[in-house]
């Protein structure tokens, strides 16, 4: 199925100018999503969307709080593809300005669509229904004390176009599956809940290259060994994080500190000023690519039509860079580096993460943790948050293990870690030569949009875990 089929770009060019930068954002998606529960789909949904989204950008003598120039925005949108419609709307917001530049002609349009074998909205409901069951069957049936399997499935196909007043014409076509795996187990009135997700710029044949009972069972699996696992200690520790525990300590830690709105109002001050100051050791990189094949953060351009590239923002333990969209951008009188992000066309793009990763280092994995004298072995994160203007963060822990000599001891349960992420960052001092990967949809300024992170196995020496005295 083509999305925007009938869109031509030359409809909306007089909604360009007016401003020293314009764009006319037009989309259109199809999804569909599925919650298996109680070993039945309890619920289905399925629907379709089409807007239009107008802004304008003009800069102003006036200064920021912070110094910097004062950019104005204007933004209206329209549920609906109708560009007679946007055509009034432009006027009304833009109103009249002399001095504005005008648009330049718009180049001919470039197109993008990440390729899928097995596109799922052609797949039958009753195929996806029938998955959902086999992974609800499978983990009834081989793993003890299961109280409830709860699965959500979802599949997206989003395709826009951005026409801007520089002469950008493109449109890009996007589809994203998912599976969202929870067990909860229950044994002498204790209750546990594992939790697993797979998922990324693919079709339907994503389950044909990541199995779904396997990974039903991992959560279940889970669940249940927290049964019997005792409660974390509480205090500070030494921590190894698993490169299968996710990216989510670099996307919470750094990753939102670094993108430019935060520096720039202030609310990430550890960050502000320090370009070419060493933020991390040396062996320490890390890079945010929406060019990577198949993520699910990944992009060819981003939703201000800038072309994507993979963006260093510490390398070699220094600072170098961070997450910009065109208004930040403009600021700090520089170029967008193609971050600008948006959930829909009902919203403004605001700087944001894709695929932020910590590079590999030279370390051997199994090492670090025999090395590891006493503290946790943390192999699944959970959810996290950070404040960027004190760079505190809390961490859930999925699944940890206590070590001690160097072995693995037993699983515990409850912990999480706290921390201030730039003081944390500095003090890593192993760095594994593996990878691993989580995905999930990330919220800022109530806007929700797909991200991956990653990492290696890594070690912090002295980290506060949150437990039991």
């Amino acid at each position: 199925m083509e999305l925007l089929k009938d869109v031509v770009p030359s409809a909306w060019e007089p909604c360009l100018g007016g401003a020293d930068y314009s764009e006319v954002y037009v989309e259109e998606s199809n999804g569909t999503s599925i919650h298996f529960e109680d070993s039945r789909a309890e619920e289905m949904t399925s629907g379709s969307d089409r807007g239009v989204g107008l802004r304008y950008l003009r800069r102003s003598s006036a200064r920021t709080s912070s110094g910097l120039p004062a950019v104005e925005t204007v933004f209206g949108s329209l549920n609906r593809v109708d560009a007679d419609a946007a055509i009034a709307l432009s006027r009304r917001l833009r109103g009249t300005s002399a001095t504005s530049p005008r648009p330049k002609p718009l180049a001919p349009l470039t197109t993008h669509s990440n390729p899928v074998a097995n596109a799922p909205e052609g797949v039958p409901f009753e195929a996806k229904i029938a998955l959902l069951g086999s992974v609800d069957r499978a983990i009834r049936a081989d793993v003890p004390h299961i109280r409830q399997v709860s699965l959500t499935y979802a599949e997206r196909s989003k395709a826009f176009l951005i026409a801007t007043s520089e002469g950008d014409c493109r449109r890009e076509e996007r589809r994203t599956v998912i599976l969202s795996i929870q067990v909860t187990a229950e044994k002498d009135g204790v209750l546990q809940t594992g939790y697993e997700v797979i998922g990324g710029l693919k079709g339907w044949e994503l389950f044909l290259e990541k199995d779904p009972v396997d990974a039903g069972m991992v959560a279940a699996r889970r669940a249940v060994e927290k049964l019997t696992a005792p409660p974390s200690k509480a205090g500070e520790m030494a921590v190894v994080l698993s490169s299968a525990a996710g990216g989510t300590f670099v996307h919470e830690a750094i990753g939102h500190s670094l993108e430019a709105d935060h520096v720039q109002e202030g609310t990430s001050p550890h960050y502000r000023g320090t370009l070419g100051k060493i933020v991390a050791p040396e062996f320490l990189t890390i890079i945010d690519d929406p060019t990577l094949p198949f993520a699910r953060g990944s992009y060819a351009v981003d939703d201000e039509g800038v072309a994507a590239t993979p963006v260093p923002v510490v390398q070699n333990g220094v600072h170098c860079g961070y997450l910009y969209d065109r208004v930040t951008a403009i600021k700090d009188g520089l170029a967008s580096n193609a971050h600008g992000r948006r959930e829909s066309y009902h919203h403004k793009p605001i700087p944001r993460m894709s695929n932020l990763y910590i590079a590999s280092g030279k370390d051997d994995p199994d090492v670090i943790v025999k090395e590891l004298a006493r503290g946790l072995f943390v192999t699944r994160m959970g959810g996290g948050q950070v404040d960027t203007a004190t760079g505190e963060f809390v961490f859930e822990v999925e699944e940890g293990f206590f070590v001690e000599d160097g072995r693995v001891r037993h699983m515990v349960r409850d912990a999480n870690l706290l921390g201030v992420g730039p003081e944390v960052l500095k003090s890593i001092d192993r760095l594994g030569s593996d990878l691993g990967w989580a995905i999930g949809t990330c919220g800022k300024e109530g806007q929700g949009v797909p991200v991956s992170d990653g990492q290696p196995t890594l070690r912090i020496p002295k980290l506060l875990v949150g437990g039991v005295q």
